[in-house]
């Protein structure tokens, strides 16, 4: 069962369209489809938003967006999580990844920070890599040096399409994720769009009969 959901971004509106706030865009949708309100709480250095359960037993799902930028995430989710005695397992982390093209997505559990400073500081803040993941395509620039300039720049059009897709469908799912069934998540998470149908050929002209044949016989 899930019962934090943190998107990873930078506050301000400098950054509020560019590459690394995907997991902010991820979390916004959410809270639209849960009719929730994200409001800032000094506490956690974060916009958050609780929203109750129709299972009152299952207890409150957070929504979080830390307002700490994106190298101190941990800074803000820690404490949360700590207050609400929410383990690691029971967190999910929606970020930008390099290594998926825009329009993939991929959701696993645990794993280290593959050079991602929010997840760095989430690793070291809350000890433990077992909070899950959701990954949310931005492709690479193709150059290691070019990658901090890349994820703090807008995506062309094309991308942000396919991003805002992606996210339309997986977020979808977010009443399988809350309720911990993440196998059934990400099989929908990770599903291929069917393949186009290729078109029918034409149909052609049926061939034109043979000429009758002119009997060259004479009467007699």
């Amino acid at each position: 069962m899930i019962r934090l959901v943190v998107g990873l971004g930078n506050p301000g509106p400098e950054y509020e369209q560019t590459r690394h706030n995907a997991g902010f865009w991820w979390v916004g949708a959410a809270a639209r489809q849960l009719s929730a309100t994200l409001a800032f709480d000094r506490s956690y250095h974060s916009l958050v938003a609780r929203v109750n359960r129709h299972d009152a037993a299952q207890g409150p799902v957070w929504l979080q967006q830390p307002m700490t930028y994106m190298n101190l995430s941990g800074k803000a989710v820690a404490p949360l999580a700590r207050f609400f005695k929410i383990e690691p397992a029971q967190i999910l982390v929606v970020h930008d990844e390099l290594d998926l093209l825009p329009g993939q997505i991929k959701l696993k559990q645990g794993g280290g920070a593959a050079g991602h400073n929010g997840l760095k500081d989430l690793l070291l803040q809350l000890g433990s890599p077992d909070f899950w993941r959701l990954r949310i395509g931005i492709g690479h620039p193709g150059v290691r040096s070019e990658v901090a300039d890349f994820v703090l720049r807008k995506p062309p059009l094309d991308d942000r399409i396919a991003i805002d897709k992606c996210i339309a469908d997986s977020v979808a799912t977010l009443p399988l994720l809350l309720d911990g069934a993440m196998d059934r998540a990400m099989i929908k998470i990770h599903a291929k769009p069917p393949r186009p149908k290729p078109p029918r050929p034409a149909e052609s002209d049926p061939p034109a009969p043979p000429p009758a044949k002119i009997s060259d016989d004479s009467a007699g």
